[in-house]
């Protein structure tokens, strides 16, 4: 709530909460709602991936073949595909994340947005990544647009006066929309991932960011209380807090997510495995009605489409659709050299059959939104064209090993990267660039978050190394004890198992080396921590009281992600800024070495894992 504001919209919800006693009960007698179906088009964490993914791999009646998938013009198509009682959602992360970002600062990503014009945008955590500043200008550039898109956050409060409330409280954030379907009015609320933004974001320390739940049941109350039966919540909390949070509140209906990157659907037809439920996903709220859930995936190559049918007492009745992946017309399938090249019209003519009912579907780009692209690339051309190596084989990218969803789909060398006890190629890959970089450095120490894309096997150029480290970030060195090494590292998993914060914090590592077992509490995860010393080829057990010098981010070292030993030994001065742009450090290690590989077996972090549910993998 805001009590410190009464004009603010959080104060309205008092009338409310004062007629429904705990805020749960349904209000007496609303007024009759007509029976009604709405189609709810959404996608979310397109993190500045404008352009088409080419070589994405999918697997069609066992044959690996190679497409073009997703790109801003093609979902722009779907988008606007007629459908009647249309609602347009984007759940959050629209910037940060390819040069497109860097070089336009949430431009391009506003432009093409609006060849969309969604009807709400629910704040992501990495909307505040350049602070409350940054989030008024690209939200400037997004309203100068046609379209007026309602930018929602009912639980993000700016304090008078700062960029996001310069003169009131809903100058550029509100807590709902209000729209009419067919005469029936649909409360949509917007809930942003709070622990998560304030700690691994840039919020101004005045912009205050209550609780998610609590905030979500209030701002529901209150439309209830105006006779509003039809609830959309849009969040950016993740899947799994989507499906917690339903089963907490009266009301709801509908819950349209992002944060996790789920893929949701069965897509097993096209050879990619990973499924973390099905869509929609439907679970039953406190009330015990039905609750439609529904995410699509991530990097706009992904499209969901959700129909929802309501009785006429406004509690959900059925819903229905499905997440499709956009994909151009050009098919390569390998020859027999293994080299992939363009089918025959014979087989061209069958996979477009086989791909029936499989969530894959080829879609033209819309031409407003490729000329509205066409505008941004031209200064990326040659820093994206550039080479700067070669990976010789995939490094790909996982987050907490063991998990659902695996962030490597659609490049080869990567399908099961999510199942094995080795984690993130590329995390490792990075972090040894950063101890590289030290001249200092014993430890390179790098949260699986900060990793943005995997990295496919073949040339590497500038573009593909701003696209796996999109951020601003530089390097700080910091003299830790290794016992404090180990509050790091239990710091780091504690913040995702323990805090419900962002499974980003996972800890990734050059030079330093472990046992987990996430199933253990904190405290005693970590077991046989050993460490290579500067100059050294010889592990060696970490010595508790021994100093030892860690290279990172300055991300890491001021706490973010929940590294609160990292910015306690940072607060005490114990820490030098070397001022080496993290990418930059990765784009020198490239150009020195030509060539980059996965590391040997015994440099990996992660020796030995053990999941939350005991699995040991292999």
């Amino acid at each position: 709530m805001r009590p410190s504001n009464p004009s603010s919209s959080f104060a309205l919800l008092l009338p409310a909460l004062a007629l429904c006693a705990c805020g749960t009960a349904r209000l007496a007698a609303p007024p009759a709602a007509t029976g009604i179906e709405i189609n709810i088009a959404h996608i979310n964490d397109h993190h500045s991936h404008l352009e088409a993914q080419a070589d994405f791999e999918i697997s069609i009646a066992g044959v690996p073949t190679r497409v073009e998938v997703g790109g801003f013009p093609r979902l722009a198509t779907l988008f606007k595909a007629p459908r009647p009682n249309l609602l347009k959602v984007h759940a959050g992360d629209a910037m940060t994340g390819t040069l497109y970002h860097t070089l336009y600062n949430g431009e391009a990503d506003a432009a093409l947005m609006n060849t969309v014009c969604f009807d709400v945008l629910e704040l992501g955590n990495h909307e505040f990544d350049e602070g409350d500043a940054g989030l008024r200008r690209f939200l400037d550039q997004l309203r100068s647009g046609p379209c007026q898109t309602t930018v929602l956050a009912a639980n993000v409060e700016p304090a008078l006066g700062t960029p996001l409330a310069p003169r009131a409280a809903n100058d550029y954030l509100q807590p709902y929309l209000r729209k009419q379907f067919s005469g029936v009015t649909i409360g949509i609320v917007g809930i942003e991932v709070r622990g998560k933004t304030m700690n691994s974001s840039r919020p101004l320390p005045s912009t205050r960011f209550h609780d998610e739940i609590t905030t979500a049941q209030q701002t529901i109350d209150r439309l209830r209380a105006e006779g509003i039966e039809h609830i959309i919540l849009v969040t950016h909390q993740g899947y799994e807090a989507d499906k917690a949070m339903a089963a907490q509140l009266g009301g709801v209906d509908v819950i349209i997510g992002g944060d996790s990157h789920t893929l949701l659907g069965d897509f097993s037809a096209v050879g990619i495995a990973a499924r973390s439920g099905p869509y929609p996903t439907v679970v039953r709220n406190r009330d015990g009605d039905p609750v439609c859930i529904g995410q699509a995936w991530e990097y706009a190559k992904a499209f969901g489409l959700m129909q929802v049918r309501f009785d006429d007492r406004g509690t959900v009745r059925s819903c229905r659709g499905e997440v499709t992946l956009p994909i151009g017309d050009d098919f390569r399938q390998p020859d027999a050299a293994g080299a992939f090249v363009a089918v025959d019209a014979a087989t061209r003519s069958r996979i477009f059959g086989q791909l029936q009912g499989s969530g894959v579907r080829v879609v033209s780009p819309d031409p407003v939104a490729q000329a509205t692209l066409a505008t941004y690339t031209g200064r990326l051309e040659d820093m994206q064209r550039q080479q700067i190596g070669t990976a010789s084989e995939a490094l790909c990218l996982v987050r907490v090993p063991g998990e659902s969803t695996n962030r490597s789909s659609g490049v080869a060398g990567c399908e099961q990267a999510n199942t094995l006890a080795r984690g993130s190629d590329i995390a490792q890959a990075v972090a040894e660039a950063y101890r590289q970089a030290s001249k200092l450095a014993d430890i390179a120490l790098q949260n699986g978050g900060g990793i943005r894309t995997p990295l496919p096997s073949g040339k590497v150029s500038y573009g593909t190394a701003y696209t796996v480290l999109p951020f601003t970030n530089v390097l700080f060195e910091l003299q830790l004890s290794g016992r404090q090494i180990v509050e790091v590292l239990e710091d780091a998993v504690g913040n995702h198992l323990d805090r419900a914060g962002s499974n980003g914090s996972h800890p990734y590592a050059a030079g330093l080396r472990w046992q987990l077992d996430l199933a253990k509490p904190r405290g005693s995860r970590f077991a046989k921590v050993e460490v290579k010393l500067k100059g050294s080829d010889t592990w060696r057990a970490l010595e508790a009281d021994r100093t030892y010098t860690v290279v990172t981010s300055d991300y890491l070292a001021n706490g973010g992600d929940g590294y609160a030993t990292l910015a306690r030994v940072h607060a005490s001065g114990q820490s030098v800024n070397t001022y080496l742009n993290y990418t930059q450090t990765f784009v020198d290690y490239l150009l020195a070495r030509g060539t980059i590989a996965r590391p040997a077996a015994a440099d990996y972090s992660h020796q030995r894992v053990i999941t939350r549910d005991g699995q040991e993998l292999p």
